[in-house]
């Protein structure tokens, strides 16, 4: 009785983790990684900062309640450079693996 207990318990736990670890989304503002913060608002002069500076080789991130995620799928964020976008994926530390990038 007690393994199967044991069991179903690590099942449940199992379970609950790996759906904590699924999909989610955040909003927040496209910046780049040289700039960070400094376009945590959306703005035409942050959209121009961002584009100057993808242009140089920096990589696009997602500035969200204050802090900087890397992003992969790099191109799913061309034309949404300053803009505010939701983002869907899994995160897994500061990194988020996108799905999906909307306005």
């Amino acid at each position: 009785m007690s393994k199967k207990l044991v069991m179903l318990s690590v099942t449940v736990f199992l379970f609950g983790c790996l759906a904590w670890a699924g999909e989610g989304s955040w909003t927040g503002v496209v910046s780049d990684n040289h700039c960070g913060t400094n376009h945590a608002t959306a703005s035409d002069a942050a959209t121009a900062c961002v584009n100057k500076c993808v242009q140089g080789g920096a990589k696009y991130v997602l500035v969200s309640e204050g802090k900087v995620y890397q992003v992969d799928a790099q191109d799913k964020f061309k034309g949404h450079a300053g803009h505010q976008v939701k983002v869907t994926g899994k995160m897994e530390g500061d990194k988020i693996t996108v799905a999906s990038v909307e306005m």
